[in-house]
This record gives C-alpha cells, structure tokens and sequence, in this order.
C-alpha cells in the first residue's frame, strides 16, 4: 500500500498530520460566563481555499454542547494544522505551513472571559522547519515544541510568560530520529517529549533552557505508519496510533519514570479501526480514545491501570462523521470532541459515560465548523482562588463586628502582600491561582462555594 496518505500533510484527504490533546485552564477571576461553562474548544480549519482559521466555542456545563464565541472563526495564515493551548490557558499555539512550505506558529492571547482570540505581537513566529503539523506546550508554561515534517526536526522555543511570544530556544531545530515527525507529546511532569517518525523519538527535556536531548534507546519501534502520540496523565504509559491499512492498530508502552525509555506493553499492538489516526487518553487516565480516519469512527478502550493494556469498551467503534481526524476529551471528563474534515467540516461531540467511557452522541451533535477541521483541543474552566471564597462567604455571614473593630488587619496584610506580587508577575497576572500554593485554590462552583466541599484542583 501506498503509505504517503498517512505520512505528509496534504495528503490524507486535504488533511494533515495532527495529534494530542494539550489540556489548559480558563483563568481565574471568577465570571457568569466560566460559571455556567466547561471551558473552551478551538478547531483548526485547514480551508480548501488555502487560508485557513480557528473555531472557537464555549463548551455548556450541562450538556457539552458547543457555541461559537463571538468574532469566530479567527484567522489563522496559510494551511494550519494543529492547535494546542498552554496550561494556564492565556495562550493558543497553531502550526502554519504556507503555500511555501515554510512553517510558523501563529499566536494568540486568549480573553479568559470570553474565549476570543486576539494575536500576540509578533506573531506569526517562523519554526525554522519545513511543514509544522504538530505543537505541545510544557506543563509548566515555559516552552514550546513543534514537530516539522518536511525538514524531519523538532523546532523548540521560549514563552514569553506574559505576552505568550516564542524565542528559539539555542540549538533549535532538534534533529527527529527518523523521517517525516508528525505528533508531539510531553510527559506530564516535562521532563520527556515524545515524537512519532517512522517510529518514536524520545528526548529529555533541560529544565533549564527546553533543549531536547535523546533517550538511550532511542527510536524505539512502532507498527506502521505511525501518527499520533499521547501521554497518560500519571506518565507512566505512551500511546501511538499506525495509521497503515495493513497495521490499523495503537501500540503502547510504559514509560521509564527515570529515563523516559519505551518498552512495550505485553499484548501491544492493539486492534482499531480502519485508519488510525489521532490518540488522546481521558484526564482520569482510565480511558483512551482513537479516531479511525478510514472507518469513520471513534475506537474507544479502558486502560488496565497496572499494565496500561487496552481493551475495547463496549460499544466502541462509535460512529464519527466523514474522516474523523482529531479527537480531545473536555477537561472535566465528561465530553469529546471529534473534528471531521471531509466533506461535512463540522464537530461530533459526545458525552463519555464515567464508569464504561462509551461515546454517546450529544444533542445538536454534529456542530459546525470552518472548511477541513482537523485539529481541536479544549480548555478548563475558570478557577478561582480559594482565599477569595473565605473572604465573601465571611462578608456573607455579615460579620459586621469583625469588620467595624479592625479585626481584619491581616485581611489588610494580605491583600497588600497580594498586590506587591501582582507588580512582580506583572500585568494580566492579578488573579492567577498558580503562583499561590496548591492549598490556596480550588475549582470554582458557585453551586457548592458554602458547602465546604468543592472540588480540590
């Protein structure tokens, strides 16, 4: 079989060579708006007509399903091909490859009320690579990895924590093990990076500088035409889907914690659909979703937590729409998204069952998009700072004496040290939960913030 459908953009049905999910979070400083949603969704439109734009909708609580947010679809250069969001969700990332060839990163600030995108200055950022198709950004915020397909190397760069612009880190592009990189993954503590080519490259990340550097052992082997790779959320298991008709299959691996090598999961491959294309595993770690471009359907799998074996869920394959390129779970569990790029150019959104994984499709499923979607991801909803909330459930229960006798001096204190650290982290930064402890913030629901019980983050 003729493998180059599955090996370069713009030969997979106009589609391109896309992967992962990025998980990010809608910032904090509580609004009706993030109350009432389950974060945000961005859709890559590839264009027929060449230039291409990003989707971008607010994800209901309730139901999953999707609304475009205001000023949607935005522009995003010439045939791009994947999306990612930082994990503090100020920032979205898309691979542009250009009539030319030439690779770039658009950037965007993301407004963390509404979702909209506006461009970073300076965008769009060259990748001194050939064809981007992929882009991950480290749990941490601090870099950015892109996969060039063309030029077979791994372009890495510095984020500008408060523009969101990229710097080349020194030394990049990084040398792919092997031919045509499509998909990039990064351990959830950031330490590896993972790359398919005609196999799977494996780095170690420096904490210091992003500079990539290979795994002993590196490639190490996958079945045929290999496109996707995802991380489970505890590290311990990578994923990669083969697209080839004759393999249609995902093999798995455990990840040494130590050095980041790949060894095979007893059973691996896996069986899948007609065209395995994207992989992506659920944030509880406990299911795995594949998109199988040729069958047009969703294989769905439980992850056995010991071994990290897969089995089908029952049910699965489900049905998607035309060429189903990308899939992403909502970062609360309850919903994916699955981008179908042929013909149709709309979104299948499902509800995930929280104890099988089964795929049901939602009401009002499929939702539209622009022309060719083949990437999406999504964000989290807003936070909000747990010390925030004992300040208004204590002004709630009119503890009027406390206030009126000055007994609040360290409320006073606080807020004071709270804004000599807002002029150290600088603009934008006045609510951002991450930069206090882990015991100071907690998941927003203003339907449980007297209860004493919310949700840890």
């Amino acid at each position: 079989m003729n493998l180059k459908p599955f090996r370069v953009p713009l030969r997979f049905w106009k589609g391109k060579i896309l992967s992962s999910l990025i998980l990010s979070f809608c910032l904090v400083g509580a609004s009706p708006l993030c109350a009432q949603t389950a974060g945000f969704a961005y859709v890559v439109n590839n264009s027929a007509a060449g230039m291409g734009s990003v989707s971008a909708y607010t994800i209901n609580a309730t139901t999953g399903a999707l609304t475009p947010i205001a000023g949607s679809p935005f522009a995003a250069g010439s045939d791009p091909t994947f999306v990612a969001v930082s994990p503090n969700g100020r920032f979205a990332y898309v691979t542009i490859i250009s009539d030319a060839g030439i690779g770039s990163v658009s950037a965007y600030t993301i407004d963390k009320t509404t979702g909209a995108l506006t461009p970073v200055p300076g965008s769009p950022f060259a990748t001194a690579g050939l064809a981007p198709t992929a882009v991950a950004v480290s749990p941490n915020g601090e870099f950015a990895f892109v996969a060039n397909d063309f030029s077979g190397d791994i372009s890495a760069y510095t984020i500008n924590a408060t523009t969101g612009a990229l710097t080349p880190v020194p030394g990049s592009p990084f040398a792919a093990a092997g031919p045509v990189p499509h998909s990039v993954a990064l351990s959830p503590n950031g330490q590896f990076a993972y790359v398919t080519t005609d196999a799977v490259s494996a780095y170690t990340i420096s904490a210091t500088t992003g500079a990539l550097t290979p795994v002993p052992g590196s490639p190490f082997a996958a079945g045929l035409a290999p496109t996707s790779v995802a991380v489970s959320p505890n590290g311990r298991f990578a994923y990669v889907t083969n697209s080839d008709f004759t393999a249609n299959d995902v093999s798995a691996y455990t990840i040494d914690g130590t050095t980041g090598a790949l060894t095979p999961v007893p059973g691996s491959p896996f069986a899948a659909g007609k065209g395995a294309f994207s992989v992506t595993v659920h944030p509880n770690g406990q299911f795995a979703y594949v998109t199988n471009a040729a069958s047009s359907d969703v294989s769905a799998y439980t992850i056995n937590a010991a071994t990290g074996a897969l089995t089908p869920v029952p049910g699965s394959p489900f049905a998607a729409g035309l060429t189903p390129s990308s899939v992403a779970v909502s970062a609360n569990g309850r919903f994916a998204y699955v981008t179908n790029d042929a013909n149709t150019s709309d979104v299948s959104a499902y509800t995930i069952d929280a104890t099988t994984g089964a795929l049901t499709p939602i009401p009002g499923s499929p939702f539209a998009a622009g022309s060719f979607p083949i990437s999406v991801t999504t964000t989290a909803p807003a936070k909000r700072c747990k010390r925030d909330d004992e300040d208004r459930d204590r002004d709630e229960r009119g503890d009027h004496d406390e206030q009126r006798d000055g007994r609040r001096q360290d409320d006073y204190e606080r807020h004071d040290r709270g804004r000599d650290d807002d002029e150290q982290r600088g603009p934008d930064r006045t609510h951002d939960c991450r930069h206090l402890g882990e015991k100071d913030f907690e998941v927003y629901d203003p339907g449980e913030a007297h209860e004493g019980e919310r949700e840890r983050y």
